[in-house]
């Protein structure tokens, strides 16, 4: 969230950056109704200071036995309590309508952040990775046929189960999804990160508090309800990333100097929607509703936002250095910044199964594992969480960061990909073997019931 008094100021500042973002809000209306509530804060301070001097002007006016003036004086005074209540809840009416519009605000993108229209416009800051290619196939079987091929992945049972967007990882599958997990963690957990496991369901004051909610309430899984229902701070919904119950920790709460910087790393499965998520680009075990993800979160102090940041990116990446998967980093222009972020890096491995547009000159495509976020402030100001410089000094702001380290279905989309043999296994990554008991290869594994001997299996 913004500060009123920031966008009460820098007017110029916020429409650009709703410009830059896409953002569509009637910012002129906002500023009307931030001057109508400040004109009647004071007059409803002017009109408690009136009532106050008539009150004390009554008892004085009874003790001199003027009880004519005394009861003038007392129908002033109920004059003026009415006039304050409609004054009240006038105000009120208006404090409501600013803080919907002040949650419905973006982010203000930071002075470095390229300006640019939408995803087109992306930055490119460089590759990492693709000097020392390991020998691919001839042919490379994109994750969803070799997985299920070698009985990793069953997209059409999950369907049966959950519906469409969910799945069961099986054998090997369902193992090297562990590794991958355990090893994540451990690796972050050399960067001096703390581990959490947090809840799965969240309430609706967490979603809003790191701007989830009010703008994305249709993406999220609500508990007991419609997603267009009216819904209150107690709510509950699956979380959609461990970015909302990590941030959450720390709401309403204020740390001391000393504390920070507080770093977390958090598993979760997640879950999201995906409205309208649909095609070749998104086929397979890519864009899931029900996913895992190791998630990074760091609470700091504002003046070291920045060098953190890139140290988190640099946290992030470190798991694919050590995959040896080739990957890029993406700066995200304005337009395709999300509402919360300052900046944005993302981290694409990449897959070479499928020949997609904008892939690499050696073919495949790009699949995002991790979006590095600095917020700035903006998530502390409407989650409450704050620092004291100085225990006798008052509290500020902290600003947070987060990135994915990282998200897990398409680093397994990469090793299934990037990690075939001729002979159509699959190469398991050193650094993962320690994590399966030694074992090099996926050979795979043999196929259950009917589908085993072929529809019928009566040859």
């Amino acid at each position: 969230m913004l500060d009123r008094t920031y966008v009460r100021e820098h007017p110029e500042e916020v429409r650009t950056a709703l410009a830059n973002k896409g953002v569509d809000l009637d910012l002129d209306r906002l500023l009307a109704v931030d001057e109508e509530w400040r004109e009647l804060k004071a007059r409803g301070d002017d009109l408690r200071h009136e009532r106050n001097q008539v009150s004390q002007q009554i008892g004085e006016l009874k003790r001199d036995g003027r009880d004519e003036e005394a009861e003038d004086a007392i129908e002033r005074s109920n004059d003026l309590k009415t006039e304050l209540e409609e004054v009240e809840q006038r105000a009120g009416v208006l404090e409501a309508e600013l803080e919907e519009g002040l949650l419905r605000l973006p982010q203000i993108p930071a002075d470095e952040v390229p300006v640019g229209a939408d995803e087109s416009e992306n930055v490119e800051r460089r590759r990492e990775g693709f000097d020392d290619l390991r020998e691919l196939p001839g042919e490379i079987v994109p994750h969803y046929d070799i997985g299920e091929d070698l009985e990793l992945i069953d997209f059409e049972r999950g369907a049966k189960v959950a519906g469409g967007g969910f799945q069961f990882l099986k054998g090997d599958g369902a193992r090297l999804e562990h590794a991958l997990i355990q090893f994540f963690l451990d690796v972050h957990r050399e960067s001096g990160y703390v581990d959490v496991f947090p809840p799965i369901p969240v309430n609706s004051a967490s979603m809003q508090g790191t701007g989830q909610f009010p703008k994305f309430t249709e993406d999220a899984y609500r508990i007991g309800a419609d997603n267009d229902e009216p819904y209150g701070d107690d709510d509950l919904w699956l979380l959609p990333t461990a970015e909302v119950p990590v941030t959450n920790l720390h709401r309403d709460e204020i740390f001391v100097d000393e504390d920070l910087p507080l770093k977390y790393a958090a598993y979760s499965p997640n879950f999201r929607r995906e409205a309208g998520e649909h095609g070749t680009e998104t086929r397979g075990y890519v864009r899931v509703h029900q996913f895992n993800k190791v998630e990074l979160v760091n609470f700091v102090r504002p003046e070291e936002s920045d060098d953190r940041f890139e140290g988190l990116l640099d946290e992030a990446e470190e798991v694919l250095r050590r995959l040896e998967l080739p990957y890029r980093i993406l700066e995200m222009c304005t337009g395709d910044l999300g509402f919360t972020q300052a900046k944005k890096y993302d981290i694409e491995v990449w897959a070479p199964g499928d020949d997609m547009e904008e892939g690499p000159a050696e073919g495949g495509r790009w699949l995002e594992v991790s979006s590095v976020s600095n917020f700035e402030d903006f998530q502390a100001r409407r989650a409450g969480i704050q620092y004291r410089p100085e225990r006798h000094e008052s509290a500020e702001y902290v600003h947070t960061l987060n990135g994915s380290g990282v998200a897990v279905p398409r680093v397994m989309v990469a090793i299934m990909e990037y990690y075939q043999n001729e002979d159509g296994t699959i190469t398991v990554p050193k650094a993962l073997r320690p994590y399966m008991g030694g074992q090099e290869v996926i050979e795979g594994h043999d196929s259950v019931g009917e589908s085993a001997l072929g529809e019928g299996g009566d040859d």
